[in-house]
């Protein structure tokens, strides 16, 4: 059999034993593998946040809530202000105006605000990502928000103010529809 022929057959004999073997370490995992997913269990997954606020959880934050928190969880990565990330992570202090394709892209980016909360509730803090409470994410993106000056220092966050906040790029987008152009 030739060198070739030899490394594609692994993966297939790989596969087919795995069938075998996972299918009698299956009937020893426990009652849930193999069982049908409720609502319940997409549920728990299920955290798409729209720009119009749906699909954001309860809770409330602000910026004052928010500086703590990011203190103590984002700043090693961010930099302690925002503004002076540690090599390979976005600052989260940026332009207002963005005049050319290779501007920094930071928050001051989005589209939508609801965006920020979005990013931090699925990804954030690294490397443990969704493990901040919705208090959490709503006060850091209070505070994050804050510090870029697109809300005030008291205002608070929450699913009916956060989809109002008005982000510097949000016109600044465009859409194109395939049966329009």
């Amino acid at each position: 059999m030739s060198t070739r022929n030899l490394l594609l057959s692994i993966p297939l004999a790989l596969a087919l034993g795995s069938t075998v073997l996972g299918s009698a370490a299956l009937a020893q995992q426990g009652p849930n593998l193999g069982k049908p997913i409720t609502e319940a269990d997409v549920g728990a997954w299920n955290l798409d946040v729209l720009s119009d606020g749906t699909g954001l959880p309860a809770g409330s934050g602000t910026p004052a809530q928010g500086a703590p928190i990011y203190s103590q969880k984002c700043a090693v990565c961010h930099g302690e202000k925002g503004e002076k990330p540690a090599p390979g992570y976005g600052p989260m202090i940026g332009l207002h105006e963005f005049k050319t394709i290779d501007a920094p892209k930071t928050v001051t980016y989005y589209r939508y605000a609801t965006t920020l909360f979005d990013v931090i509730r699925r990804s954030m803090p690294f490397p443990t990502p969704k493990t901040l409470t919705n208090q959490e994410v709503y006060a850091l993106t209070a505070y994050i928000l804050s510090i870029n000056k697109l809300i005030g220092e008291n205002d608070v966050m929450n699913a009916q103010t956060l989809p109002k906040v008005k982000m510097p790029m949000a016109d600044n987008f465009i859409v194109r529809f395939p049966d329009r152009i």
